[in-house]
């Protein structure tokens, strides 16, 4: 989701501190902004000057200690002691043996303790949103509505509690049943970016749980309080059904931890967020031991407007895509292809609708435009801004840093490219629109998807034939197909992932709870006789 050229990026950052976007000099405690009066609700969410970022049943952290900050003022907020690498092993065998408590859990009673952390999440969204937008920097409804994201999947996998399970199938054999049983994996491990702090592990965290799977959460290390708040709520929800808590362990922590979960055995699934170019290298160590991985990786999508799209729904549509969370969605709209006929009403609209953005304190209620979350991020928009104009783009709204505290940059929007443009075709997670023109459908259906990635796709039209060639085997090839809304703001009852180099993961709703589990096919011979399938007699 987030490209950066590290290795591992801030998940599994390399050693040294310049590689290190997050490693900055130690804040003192009276600079930290938990300490200042405004942001005493912090500590009602579990938090202090310096946290303990390890949890397994017990608290501990005995790695670096990271500040981090706020994107739209770039003043600290707390600080997080890391998990060393002796802590990660204990934490592993902590989760392996507290498996054997969860796995003998009927589901359904594993779906009342989902249910149970769904309600505390709720009781505490408001704080948790506002803890988002101050070290995530996304807007405050949006930061509300990530965890409420993480309530309703709670809510969701309740329900699945009582019906996942596998079909018993017709055997060819008299006296034979034929089942298919599904059981858990074991340990998931979860490793989650920046931009969606406590969703992306909500997805993975509830249906996993109710599957009868403990988890291992690796959070990026700039959002290390978000991950120390919930771990905390969901802490007490289990402490409080006398449960192990290693259930649900987490390890704050950099390279190493990063590291150690991709290549260790133990961790039967590891589910990874991230960059396409960091989860390749994750998937390459997983797949070296033969283990299982889940990926979200990369998306550089496309909204496409034909002549007879509603531009009252074009517009908006490509507002929100376009510049929501800044452009730091893995399904923000990157490409918007229109027909010829209609772009430059759509850009003059677009460029009104920009203008009328509110930008300001992410926290603050009436704001709809936030920072980006590093400066590393600044300076990579300001690079495909440059790069774009290299390439024979215009900048026709945006393309500059914002004269104000913290990472803000105008959001952007470029016409004039060619289609197939190198910079087109590379993901930036930044607020640049690249806008193209189109003739035809053959040829823009080919264009949205010539890129890269598979992520998130849209089309805006009333032609039922053009919709449903959109939806089908010759339309987009991506894993979220989307007619007249944006690509991004997907629903938790779906399947969420992509295609080609986004991963090929899926995961919260529709039957994404199998990426959770493992197959067995049983044949049962409840007869006397031993007749052998095929007919085959072996006398």
């Amino acid at each position: 989701m987030w490209r950066f050229s590290c290795f591992f990026c801030q998940h599994v950052a390399k050693r040294s501190k310049l590689s290190r976007p997050w490693s900055r000099p130690t804040a003192f405690m009276s600079t930290l902004l938990i300490n200042q009066p405004q942001y005493a609700w912090l500590k009602e969410l579990g938090l202090r000057e310096e946290n303990e970022g390890v949890y397994n049943g017990s608290w501990g952290g005995r790695g670096e200690v990271v500040t981090t900050y706020c994107p739209a003022n770039n003043e600290p907020i707390a600080r997080v002691r890391q998990a060393s690498v002796a802590e990660y092993e204990e934490t592993v065998k902590k989760a392996r043996e507290a498996w054997k408590v969860w796995a003998d859990v009927p589901a359904p009673k594993r779906g009342e303790i989902v249910r149970q952390i769904g309600d505390a999440l709720r009781e505490k969204i408001q704080m948790l949103g506002s803890l988002v937008s101050l070290e995530m920097g996304k807007i405050l409804v949006e930061g509300v509505g990530e965890v409420q994201e993480y309530v309703d999947i709670c809510d969701y996998a309740v329900g699945l509690s009582r019906m996942i399970g596998g079909p018993i199938l017709p055997s060819e054999r008299p006296g034979h049943a034929l089942i298919e049983q599904w059981n858990p994996v074991g340990l998931v491990g979860i490793i989650t970016a920046f931009n969606f702090p406590v969703a992306v592990y909500g997805w993975n965290n509830a249906i996993a749980m109710i599957c009868g799977n403990v988890c291992l959460w690796k959070g990026a290390p700039t959002t290390s309080l978000i991950s120390v708040a919930v771990t905390r709520i969901i802490a007490k929800v289990l402490e409080d059904n006398k449960l192990p808590g290693a259930i649900c362990s987490l390890t704050c922590g950099g390279a190493d931890i990063g590291t150690a979960m991709a290549k260790d055995e133990r961790v039967n699934l590891l589910s990874f967020t991230g960059s396409t170019q960091v989860g390749k290298q994750v998937a390459l160590m997983v797949q070296e031991r033969f283990g299982r991985s889940l990926l979200e990786l990369g998306g550089n999508n496309a909204i496409i407007a034909f002549e007879d799209a509603d531009l009252s729904l074009v517009v908006p549509s490509a507002l929100f895509a376009a510049v929501g969370t800044a452009g730091q969605r893995c399904t923000t709209a990157r490409r918007l292809f229109l027909h010829e006929s209609i772009h430059d009403e759509v850009v003059d609209k677009l460029k009104k609708a920009y203008a009328q953005i509110r930008v300001g304190n992410p926290w603050d209620s009436n704001v709809l435009y936030g920072p980006l979350h590093t400066k590393q991020a600044v300076n990579m928009f300001l690079g495909a801004v440059e790069e774009a104009k290299k390439e024979g783009g215009t900048v026709v709204y945006g393309g500059k840093v914002m004269d104000r505290p913290g990472n803000y940059v105008e959001p952007t929007i470029v016409t004039g490219l060619a289609h197939n443009a190198s910079i087109a075709h590379t993901e930036t997670f930044a607020p640049i629109l690249y806008v193209f023109k189109f003739k035809n459908e053959e040829e823009v259906f080919a264009w949205n998807n010539e890129v890269k990635q598979g992520l998130s796709s849209s089309i805006f039209t009333k032609d039922l034939g053009r919709i449903f060639r959109w939806l089908g085997p010759k339309g987009s090839d991506c894993g979220i197909v989307n007619v007249n809304i944006p690509t991004s703001g997907a629903e938790i009852g779906g399947a969420f992932g992509g295609e080609k180099h986004t991963g090929g993961g899926r995961e919260s709703g529709s039957d994404a709870w199998k990426q959770y589990m493992r197959r067995s096919t049983c044949t049962i011979n409840y007869s006397k006789d031993l007749p052998l399938a095929q007919g085959i007699k072996f006398q």
